[in-house]
């Protein structure tokens, strides 16, 4: 019979060190968007609780509400939103990698920074369009403060609210961007790694 000091050990690794999911050109704006994105992963939980919620109340006891379908929708939509600034702050956005493959060192860094400023115009275009559409969801034709509603029984200014959210969450993406072109350049010139 083998005694403990026969049975071979094996070797427990060092700690695994986890690289932080954001990036480290997005800054303190980065940082923030990170720890924030727990509230809109706690959403989606919510969304989901609401819908089970709906069907048991519908199905089993025969009183459907008239909030939830438009609450969940509403949760949904806003994580979704805040999702595309979170894909930038962690670089995980979809990229043709045909050409940005071929980019190693200051070369890559370079055209990061040129990647980010164009992003930082094009999202500053897409804020001023979603502008427009809060106007008309936030003013009536005669300038009176009302908001936009969904027009069903519970009748919620979800609609509204969605297109308000858009708006701020295109201007902080054009921020993160501008941070990160800004951020590329020094690295590209030598003053980050």
């Amino acid at each position: 019979m083998a005694q403990p000091d026969d049975i071979p050990t094996m070797a427990i690794p060092d700690a695994v060190e986890i690289p932080p999911r954001t990036l480290p050109e997005a800054g303190r704006l980065g940082w923030l968007m990170e720890k924030v994105s727990a509230v809109f992963a706690i959403g989606i939980i919510l969304a989901m609780a609401i819908l089970v919620l709906e069907v048991v109340s519908r199905y089993f006891f025969g009183a459907p509400t008239t909030w939830a379908h438009e609450t969940s929708t509403f949760l949904s939509a806003i994580t979704f939103i805040f999702g595309g600034l979170l894909c930038v702050v962690r670089n995980s956005h979809i990229r043709v990698v045909l050409l940005y493959d071929l980019f190693r060192g200051r070369a890559l860094k370079a055209l990061n920074a040129v990647i980010s400023l164009v992003c930082t115009i094009s999202t500053g275009f897409f804020a001023w369009a979603a502008w427009r559409t809060v106007e008309k969801a936030i003013f009536r034709p005669s300038g009176d403060f009302y908001l936009e509603t969904s027009g069903s029984a519970w009748n919620s200014p979800a609609p509204a609210l969605i297109k308000i959210f858009l708006f701020l969450v295109l201007i902080v993406m054009s921020l993160q961007f501008l941070i990160l072109a800004f951020n590329y350049m020094r690295a590209a010139r030598g003053g980050m790694r």
